[in-house]
């Protein structure tokens, strides 16, 4: 059985060189210091939304957490951001919540609420040097879950200066990932991808962009079992 790496390396092979540079200077920027966790959104504009929003700030993973509401795959209105996305999804129970929170916190995260607390402290102000983030953004309606308000070892708010209380969902998502990641890639912290991690989502862009990726990678199994 071929590696990743060796799967990876044959398949620079039918891309452009254009393209593998770019593929190269994108996984330096790719974090997963910093992931989203979507609790139950119903409005597939908004999942699109933060996608697109995670995709560029360079956030590789994205979890999406399925109690009332399902995540809509065959939806076009992301396919371009989610396709060079990590999606975990968490589905299957009445309550899917506790799942996702276990999962990231044996990841070494720290589970984050947004949403006006008690104990919050502005995004700006929160200490990135406890470690990996993962920011939980809650339903349209009514937000985070008590599980998460339970569970949640910190929480944020983004300022606001108007008489609307709260912000949309995709909105309050993108101003957080854009302040936590210019103050990362500013900071000592290292941010960025291990070597083991890169590979494997470098894996996935390439067989995303090459059509016939998957018979090429078959193809070249079975160079391996006859000795070639």
């Amino acid at each position: 059985m071929r590696t990743e790496r060796e799967q990876l390396e044959y398949l620079k092979n039918f891309v452009t060189d254009e393209r593998n540079h770019l593929f190269d200077r994108l996984l330096q920027e790719r974090t997963d210091y910093v992931t989203v966790v979507l609790e139950d959104l119903y409005q597939s504009h908004n999942q699109s939304a933060v996608m697109r929003t995670a995709d560029c700030m360079g956030l590789q993973h994205i979890h999406i957490i399925e109690n009332r509401n399902c995540y809509d795959v065959s939806s076009t209105v992301s396919q371009g951001a989610r396709e060079w996305l990590t999606l975990h999804r968490y589905r299957g129970e009445q309550n899917n919540t506790p799942a996702a929170i276990r999962q990231l916190r044996e990841a070494g995260y720290r589970i984050i609420a947004t949403t006006p607390h008690t104990q919050d402290v502005l995004i700006d102000d929160l200490d990135l040097q406890k470690g990996k983030m993962a920011f939980f953004f809650g339903t349209e309606l009514t937000g985070l879950s008590e599980t998460v308000i339970n569970e949640a070892d910190e929480f944020v708010k983004v300022p606001m200066y108007g008489f609307t209380e709260s912000l949309n969902v995709s909105v309050c998502a993108a101003l957080i990932m854009y302040s936590v990641v210019q103050r990362l890639k500013t900071s000592a912290i290292n941010w960025h991808l291990d070597e083991a991690e890169r590979v494997r989502v470098a894996l996935q862009w390439y067989k995303h962009s090459i059509k016939s990726s998957k018979q090429i990678l078959e193809r070249f199994e079975e160079k391996e079992g006859i000795g070639l």
